[in-house]
């Protein structure tokens, strides 16, 4: 039996309903086949730059930019035999015939994209096993396959692995993993936050429904990884991922769709305040001697999916009549501040997507400057306050700019984002989770 007695109808990035009536908790990371999958397929899969392999080794620059071993090359055409690799890596990766290892040629050898099998991730603890096993039968396929000599091993290792050991991470190297190597991460539970917005754009092919959907997958399958979304708070998550993420009973696009030709984002605010008075979420308190009517909810969680929901609304009507992605502080900041004070109920995650807000733009618009919304990510300092309710509209306003910085979300992701839209589950995850919502609907 279900532990909570919410029910929501189901949509597509479309505004097409999918399916009603379903149990909130097929919603949830813990029940959701797809939304598993997809935590899953973050951490099996694998991008190989082999163009940059070969590049690499062809001029000696191995372990980042301007960093050249003078006299050091070697002249392989790995682009070319980018199949004979893909299949040795195949056989090098599999732990049997039947699993689902998957190494596939992209872009007409440039690029693979390579799934480690469960059985290989699940023999250890760490998920690093998917870039550490990709980047060893990388390079032991290249040595057998092209005869390489023991004397130009190391060159082979370099151009793969990039600086480690020397750096914690694979510094300049040609394989790499969304998920960032674990010591780079804040805290317990970090991992699946600490993915840039830039990547998730790219990765859903800039649909922004799709790219908010996936980005609050990722952030709310970590408040259960880092023991946020356990007892009185799970509901809170579970329908911040539902009203917000993957937008139940239409309310993103409903809101989005009713502003869409005119509205500013106090219109967005007026529209979310009148749906939560019309579902029955909100109600108002007797009015004041000012002539001011404060609400009150007998549901502050469903209240705040709905300023999660309504925000992300905002930040489609904001970001998206631009086409510029550089308003998502100014949304998160204002959008809340007017919830506040038309309702006198506390804004969405209770003011800290506002705070959140303030610090952004200081580092994004003001003194610091230091970089633009597609940078940012769940694990960053600016933007790891709020929990789970920032990051997807980031990733949204992403999906929504029209080329408007000097570092592109292509520039920042690299090939990581173009190769792994190739897997459906990450590209579409909205159609995936309401398909396997309906499935297990029933048994929940």
């Amino acid at each position: 039996m279900a532990k909570y007695a919410d029910k929501v109808d189901l949509y597509d990035d479309r505004g097409r309903v999918f399916a009603s009536k379903v149990p909130i908790e097929a919603l949830s990371p813990l029940q959701n086949p797809a939304i598993q999958q997809i935590v899953s397929f973050v951490k099996q899969s694998v991008s190989v730059n082999l163009e940059g392999v070969q590049k690499a080794l062809d001029t000696g620059e191995v372990g980042g930019k301007w960093c050249i071993i003078r006299g050091r090359s070697l002249k392989l055409d790995l682009v070319k035999d980018a199949n004979s690799i893909a299949d040795s890596m195949k056989k090098a990766l599999q732990v049997s015939k039947d699993d689902d290892t998957e190494v596939k040629v992209l872009k007409g050898g440039k690029h693979l994209l390579v799934r480690v099998p469960a059985k290989r991730m699940n023999a250890g603890v760490e998920y690093t096993t998917g870039a550490t096993s990709t980047a060893a039968a990388l390079c032991c396929t290249i040595i057998d396959n092209c005869k390489v000599n023991i004397w130009d091993a190391d060159l082979v290792h370099a151009a793969v692995w990039g600086r480690y050991p020397e750096t914690m991470e694979m510094l300049g190297g040609n394989v790499s993993s969304l998920l960032s190597v674990p010591q780079q991460n804040e805290g317990m539970g970090y991992a699946l936050r600490n993915v840039p917005a830039a990547h998730i754009a790219l990765i859903t092919k800039k649909n922004a429904m799709n790219a908010a959907a996936l980005s609050s997958i990722m952030e709310q399958a970590a408040m259960f990884e880092m023991g946020d979304a356990i007892g009185p708070f799970e509901r809170l998550h579970l329908l911040g991922l539902a009203y917000q993420g993957l937008n139940v009973n239409n309310l993103v696009y409903d809101i989005t769709k009713e502003n869409a030709k005119t509205g500013t984002l106090g219109d967005v605010v007026a529209s979310t305040v009148k749906r939560a008075i019309a579902d029955g979420v909100i109600k108002p308190i007797e009015k004041t001697a000012s002539g001011f009517t404060p609400y009150t909810t007998d549901d502050l969680n469903k209240w705040n999916a709905y300023t999660a929901a309504g925000m992300l609304a905002g930040i489609m009507v904001t970001c998206g009549s631009c086409r510029s992605m550089q308003h998502t502080p100014s949304v998160f900041i204002y959008f809340n501040d007017l919830v506040e004070r038309e309702t006198g109920l506390p804004g969405c995650d209770f003011g800290r997507v506002a705070g959140t807000g303030v610090e952004m733009a200081f580092f994004s618009h003001s003194i610091y400057g230091g970089g633009n919304p597609a940078v940012f990510h769940g694990n960053h300092i600016v933007t790891r306050h709020s929990k789970g309710f920032t990051i997807p509209c980031v990733a949204a306003a992403v999906a929504l700019d029209a080329g408007t910085t000097i570092y592109t979300p292509e520039k920042i992701s690299g090939a990581v984002g173009e190769v792994l839209s190739e897997v459906p589950e990450l590209r579409e995850p909205l159609r995936f989770v309401n398909e396997a919502a309906v499935k297990i609907k029933g048994g929940v």
